[in-house]
């Protein structure tokens, strides 16, 4: 249940490691505004936009953990129409984030039994951006699991066989006190997931003897009518099926696997990433970075309402700004700073985010095509990455390199995410 694929990776730079592992922490399991098994819930809904059984089967793991209820893994219809109401901007935001507008902030706040608040949606916001972004890091590292515990194998690991990640961070704030909790985590969660596993089997067990009863008793019944409705009624009102939810995570062993099936935990599948369509005679439409910018809005609205979480992602954003890529700039033939800026901007800009103080002519001068292809990918559509794309993208780079461009993508989109839905946030408060 732990983020190893992805901590090894993140593992070559390991100061931003820290950064990351302290953030997904703070959001996960500190004190916030959302129940720990919501949050997860809100992981996975998040992650399935995607498609990256990666983070699903990670978070329906941690969910059940958490002491979350199995009905909710059934899908959508089945959570409290509360964590529903999250499924539009979860959509908007996964894949248009210009779009999102006081309204829908509104239609969330409103008084009703099912409203939110702002904190709690504050927390809601930023996990939906941070595991969007992350989803864009796991494809786009090859971390998606798609055969077995391998995945693509396109990226090797940083050390084989290393399941503990803080050994990366030797000398960067990791003492050996950590690296033994971190163990001992390890083996817990060996523990829990045999324990996990017993459970699994065991309602696996009773739902298939409770399906047996109730075709027998359909059987007894006079008319085909009469049976089902006896059949829903004993089936469904009194002993609630939980096959539907569990049965992506067993096989016929009940040994956990993964989930087969992503669609029940979105609605509108076929909505995606769209251009954003720039129109001179409406520049309403452009997001201007001058009139309203992580540093001077979101920052400080973010943190009064999610109590430190501001802190933690400006470190972040700075930690990714300030890792050294002057093998990758020079190749380039410009300095470290020009070249991220040009990939940072990029990402922003097929976002409709611009920044008035750039010459954007140097994002085609800076940034090979195949380069932009594979950055487009990663960040629009991360499920439709593929191992050719992948492969000619890698070629020139070092493997250092390679993963800090992921980690460009994932806090350039991240950051994009949050603007957006931030501004909104603003607009409905004012």
């Amino acid at each position: 249940g732990r983020l190893e694929a992805v901590t090894q990776q993140m593992g070559y730079h390991p100061q931003y490691l820290d950064s990351f592992l302290k953030t997904q922490h703070y959001l996960m399991h500190m004190d916030g505004p959302l129940p720990f098994d919501c949050r997860h819930y809100i992981a996975i809904m998040a992650a399935a936009r995607h498609q990256c059984r990666y983070l699903v089967n990670l978070h329906v793991l941690q969910f059940l953990r958490a002491g979350g209820d199995p009905q909710w893994l059934r899908g959508l219809d089945f959570i409290p129409p509360k964590l529903r109401n999250l499924n539009e901007i979860n959509k908007i935001l996964a894949h248009r984030p210009w779009l999102i507008t006081k309204e829908h902030i509104e239609k969330l706040l409103k008084i009703s039994e099912w409203s939110w608040s702002l904190a709690e949606l504050v927390h809601a916001v930023v996990l939906l951006a941070h595991c969007h972004a992350l989803a864009s890091f796991v494809f786009g590292c090859g971390c998606e699991q798609d055969d077995g515990l391998g995945g693509r194998g396109s990226l090797k690991p940083l050390s084989p066989g290393n399941q503990c990640f803080c050994e990366a961070t030797a000398g960067n704030g990791c003492t050996q006190e950590l690296l033994g909790v971190n163990r001992k985590r390890s083996l817990d969660s060996c523990m829990e997931l045999d324990s996990l596993r017993e459970r699994m089997q065991r309602i696996h067990m009773e739902t298939e003897g409770r399906e047996e009863m109730r075709l027998l008793q359909q059987d007894r019944e006079e008319g085909e009518g009469q049976g089902a409705e006896v059949g829903v009624q004993d089936g469904t009102e009194h002993c609630p099926d939980l096959s539907a939810g569990l049965s992506p995570l067993t096989d016929t062993d009940g040994e956990v696997t993964g989930a087969t099936n992503l669609a029940c935990y979105m609605q509108d599948p076929d909505f995606g990433y769209q251009d954003f369509a720039r129109r001179d005679e409406d520049q309403t439409q452009v997001f201007r970075v001058q009139d309203y910018s992580w540093e001077d809005h979101g920052f400080s609205l973010v943190n009064r309402l999610y109590s430190d979480i501001g802190h933690l992602l400006d470190e972040k954003f700075r930690m990714v700004d300030g890792l050294q890529s002057s093998a990758m700039a020079k190749r380039q033939g410009c300095e470290p700073s020009v070249f991220k800026r040009g990939i940072w901007n990029y990402i922003h800009c097929m976002f409709g985010i611009r920044y008035d103080d750039y010459d954007y002519a140097e994002v085609n001068q800076l940034l090979e095509r195949m380069l932009k292809v594979y950055i487009k990918t990663v960040t629009c559509y991360p499920e439709k990455t593929n191992s050719e794309m992948f492969d000619r993208f890698w070629k020139q780079f070092k493997h250092s390199e390679k993963v800090h461009v992921n980690l460009l993508i994932l806090e350039a989109r991240m950051q994009a995410e949050l603007l957006y839905a931030l501004q909104a946030i603003t607009q409905y408060m004012i």
